[in-house]
């Protein structure tokens, strides 16, 4: 029995090395491609409001905040947010990652399917994460003793299990709205000529580590339900 227990602390340790190794990765190309600067010299901020202005995306906005590897876009502000050493930068690395988050407000004006679909699904699991652990502590406990109610608590355990089980598809759904948000920014940088191919490569290079921790993230969940379901089915039993 405590040998199962100790499985499933392990059962977690591969994701959680991946995890590791992919923002060290990410966090040592993004910084080694800061110190090259596009020949045309363009700000990063300054390049995403002339993308804004030519796709007469006018309703969204572009700004400088602050913190490392903090960009976003804000879905329900339209607002494209640069941390200030990509805002005000001619890298590489943040012309790449500007274009990234610009690639995400196009999604959305173009009602891209799976960004829609991980927009609907973020909400729903942020509502029914809270609910997690009261489903499974009044399953175990209808499935507890000589008067247990099995089939009561095996609903409320597996409706835990299912709701666990969303984070997953979350991270799952991610996966093909990152990528191709990546491969808008390429393409943008391409087509309008903003950086030669030498340049276009180390954008490429600092994407693809970025787009790596989110083929991690979604391994550790994938693990992390593994590692929940069987505490739970053991408890279960155990009991």
């Amino acid at each position: 029995m405590y040998f199962q227990y100790y499985l499933m602390g392990i059962i977690l340790l591969p994701g959680l090395i991946l995890a590791s190794y992919a923002q060290i990765k990410v966090s040592s190309t993004y910084n080694k491609y800061s110190q090259y600067f596009i020949s045309s010299n363009i700000t990063a901020g300054e390049f995403i409001k002339r993308l804004l202005n030519a796709a007469d995306m006018h309703n969204t906005t572009v700004s400088c905040g602050g913190g490392h590897l903090s960009d976003h876009f804000n879905p329900k502000t339209d607002e494209i947010k640069l941390s200030n050493n990509v805002y005000n930068s001619s890298s590489v690395s943040a012309l790449g990652v500007a274009c990234h988050e610009f690639g995400h407000a196009l999604q959305k004006k173009e009602h891209y399917a799976p960004y829609q679909i991980r927009r609907i699904l973020i909400p729903i699991t942020n509502f029914t994460s809270q609910l997690l652990w009261p489903l499974v502590i009044i399953g175990l406990i209808f499935n507890f003793g000589a008067e247990a109610n099995t089939v009561v608590g095996d609903i409320f355990l597996w409706s835990g299990i299912i709701v666990f089980g969303l984070s997953v598809l979350v991270n799952l759904a991610t996966l093909p709205v990152e990528f191709d948000a990546s491969r808008r920014a390429v393409k943008i940088l391409q087509t309008t000529g903003t950086m030669t191919e030498e340049e276009l490569s180390g954008t490429k290079k600092v994407l693809n580590a970025a787009a790596f921790t989110y083929v991690a993230a979604l391994l550790v969940s994938i693990l992390n339900f593994l590692r929940f379901f069987l505490t739970v089915i053991l408890s279960r039993n155990r009991d």
